[in-house]
């Protein structure tokens, strides 16, 4: 792989730039027990948290978002996941060094990602990544999510970097197809959450890891 001459770098949060399963596990199974039901090990998890609480909910309890309990189900998970934020979240390998040659070499990076600002913003303060991001785009911030370029168009204009100067990583179609409809490079985490019926390789980004530690090579000229 040989690097290329980004002026800026985004990333989806997770299973991306961040570890989140082991925080998701602890609270789903907390709630599963509370329910007296059987818990679920953290490897069914990952292949689940790309679908966003409601497909996590959806998979632990056997229900869909038109049951009449669900709303119910998904504040009781979401208070509980609240609690855990951050205690087991880390960098995937590799990116502390990946984010401190980013810092050293004075190019901006920031986050984009469906996850709402109250989780997200708590996570980061815990976490305290140095160099913090430039930029940090939640759905609150937008009228669009992901898949649309909408949220990577927003942190583009943040870091003050054009969108074809710029690449995206993330771990889902949808992360690939917002980069490329605002116009950036884009990167395939395939090390991410990656749902069982997905095929990365057919997502059509301009790169694919399987390994967290070569975006390195790849965002590192």
């Amino acid at each position: 792989m040989s690097p290329a001459n980004y002026q800026a770098v985004l990333f989806d949060l997770d299973g991306t730039l961040l570890d989140t399963a082991p925080d998701f596990t602890t609270s789903i199974n907390q709630m599963l027990e509370r329910h007296q039901r059987p818990t679920l090990t953290e490897n069914d998890i990952r292949a689940t948290i790309t679908n966003g609480s409601a497909g996590l909910l959806s998979h632990a309890f056997q229900c869909n978002e038109s049951d009449a309990n669900f709303e119910t189900l998904r504040t009781e998970f979401l208070d509980i996941y609240f609690t855990q934020l951050a205690k087991q979240t880390g960098l995937f390998p590799g990116l502390a060094t990946l984010l401190e040659a980013l810092g050293q070499r004075d190019i901006p990076w920031g986050i984009v990602t469906n996850k709402p600002r109250r989780f997200t913003q708590a996570i980061l303060e815990r976490l305290d990544l140095q160099p913090a991001p430039q930029s940090v785009v939640c759905p609150d911030d937008v009228e669009h999510n992901k898949p649309h370029p909408e949220p990577v168009l927003l942190a583009c204009k943040q870091l003050g970097v054009a969108p074809q100067h710029t690449v995206f990583i993330g771990d889902h179609l949808r992360d690939i197809e917002s980069g490329r409809n605002a116009g950036t490079a884009t990167i395939a985490a395939a090390f991410g959450y990656i749902d069982a019926d997905e095929r990365p390789q057919d997502w059509g980004a301009d790169y694919l890891v399987d390994d967290s530690r070569q975006l390195f090579g790849l965002v590192i000229a």
